[in-house]
């Protein structure tokens, strides 16, 4: 009964979302308000299909019903209810269902916010949202279906790997990089319906931002948390090694950062549209990416699941993505518009732009050194390892200059205004920081070690500052106290 439900409602979530792509690319060309309502319905139709699927998984997993084959994959009599629950993520079937699933409940929850509001804007979102939904319900109802009967049905199965049943991260770890994988679609539908529309507003700019902000968190979060869970469980001897899949996590973390930084000037000054569309447009064709990475068994890594048929698939929609953005902004980024006043540019715009440079050159230098090794045996059929020295002598240097950028910014001024404002407000940290690399060297650390800790002082004196300045100039003008100015402020 759950199979045949299971892929009833999938099948219906892959007609909505068919139906609403349509719908809503004739809403945007058309401007009808009875297209985009259609689209909207289709959303939460997609949203609420998408989502039931998953309970009704979990409802599979949790009675023990091996007559369904994912079920009969990863379950197990004997496996505690928590892992039970988490097990729907711990092989590929099920993490394609969840994806769907968070997917469906974001794209219902943008249909929601944006039903009065956007109208010429929000239709194209949806089409470009529930274009990529249909992707992902396809291989649910295809060749990633974890609702398939089996039969025989056997009495019990083997349990879910090991690895996720010794450390409770694992109930945390992989939501939260979902959400993070999965919410930069939106962001990517924006930035195109931007382009699809012609025009990139303020408030448009800064909804764009805004719906960046909770995938970047989450992403954040699991990424931290993945670090701790492979020092804890994996026994790798340090919180980061340069693993193929940790990589395709944090490559789409440092364009969604640089992202979220050149928004500030797309939304303040009207300055880098183009280029900060380019950077959510790259941000998701990097999840794709690393969805590839873990899903194909083409890189080795414990995150990795076995060879599979989804690889080829996954690529092929990563290469549509890749045509479809390159086109997109070649034939529109034109028209949105003027790019700011550029007589306007002060320090703290170049402070941005250095930044975002930063970024984009760490993730290059990432992305190479992960995926070379493949293309290199793809190509002459040589096997090669590029390890921890390549990423500690490449990367390390720009993650430098990140932190000490991450310093400097918060000093410097909006438009042109006198440096030696600035000046002043770094002289303090910049004594800190570099008394604090000298010290550290002296006592026998390495010079890069020495100036990553001066690096970091500078950075947190700096960002302190900048948190509580705001604090302590309300508590003198307004005599209140530090808690209440600190919740009127922060």
């Amino acid at each position: 009964m759950i199979s045949i439900l299971g892929r009833t409602i999938i099948l219906l979530a892959l007609a909505a979302c068919a139906v609403g792509t349509v719908t809503g690319i004739w809403a945007g060309r058309s401007r009808s308000a009875e297209a985009a309502r259609w689209t909207r319905t289709l959303a939460h139709i997609f949203g609420a299909c998408t989502v039931g699927a998953v309970l009704l998984m979990e409802v599979a997993l949790l009675t023990d019903d091996f007559s369904i084959s994912y079920v009969a994959e990863v379950g197990s009599r004997s496996t505690p209810t928590w892992v039970t629950i988490v097990s729907l993520w711990s092989s590929l079937n099920g993490s394609i269902l969840l994806w769907a699933g968070v997917l469906g409940g974001l794209v219902s929850l943008f249909a929601h916010r944006t039903r009065d509001r956007f109208p010429d804007h929000a239709p194209w979102a949806l089409a470009v949202a529930l274009g990529v939904g249909a992707f992902f319900t396809f291989l649910v109802a295809g060749i990633a279906n974890p609702f398939a009967p089996i039969s025989p049905v056997p009495l019990d199965g083997p349990g879910p790997n090991p690895l996720l049943q010794n450390h409770i991260l694992m109930v945390i770890h992989p939501p939260m990089l979902y959400l993070g994988y999965v919410g930069m679609t939106l962001p990517f539908a924006m930035g195109s319906a931007a382009l699809l529309a012609g025009r990139m507003d303020a408030a448009w700019t800064a909804a764009l931002r805004q719906w960046t902000l909770l995938p970047w968190a989450c992403l954040s979060v699991g990424i931290l948390l993945g670090g701790w869970w492979s020092y804890e469980v994996l026994g790798w001897g340090g919180w980061w090694a340069w693993d193929p899949v940790e990589n395709a996590s944090f490559m789409p973390w440092l364009t969604a950062t640089a992202f979220l930084h050149s928004a500030m000037l797309a939304d303040r000054h009207g300055r880098l549209k183009g280029w900060t569309i380019s950077l959510v447009m790259a941000t998701f064709l990097l999840t794709i990416l690393g969805t590839f990475m873990t899903r194909s068994g083409v890189f080795n890594s414990v995150h990795s699941f076995t060879q599979s048929p989804i690889g080829p698939v996954f690529l092929g929609f990563l290469g549509a993505s890749l045509i479809f953005s390159v086109v997109l902004l070649a034939a529109r980024v034109d028209i949105l518009g003027a790019d700011g006043d550029r007589r306007a540019s002060g320090a703290r715009e170049w402070g941005f732009l250095v930044n975002n440079l930063l970024f984009v050159g760490m993730t290059f230098t990432v992305l190479i050194g992960t995926v070379y090794p493949i293309l290199n045996e793809a190509l002459t059929e040589k096997q090669i390892s590029v390890g921890q020295p390549y990423f500690d002598s490449m990367a390390g240097p720009l993650a430098l200059a990140v932190v000490f950028m991450m310093g400097v910014g918060p000093t410097l001024p909006w438009g042109q205004t006198s440096m030696a404002e600035a000046a002043r407000k770094v002289a303090v940290p910049g004594v800190l920081g570099l008394l604090t690399g000298a010290a550290f060297f002296l006592t026998g650390t390495g010079p890069f070690a020495s100036a990553t800790f001066g690096a970091c002082v500078f950075t947190g004196w700096v960002t302190v500052r900048e948190i509580f300045a705001p604090v302590a100039a309300r508590v003198r003008a307004t005599e209140e106290g530090w808690a209440a100015a600190s919740r009127a402020v922060l």
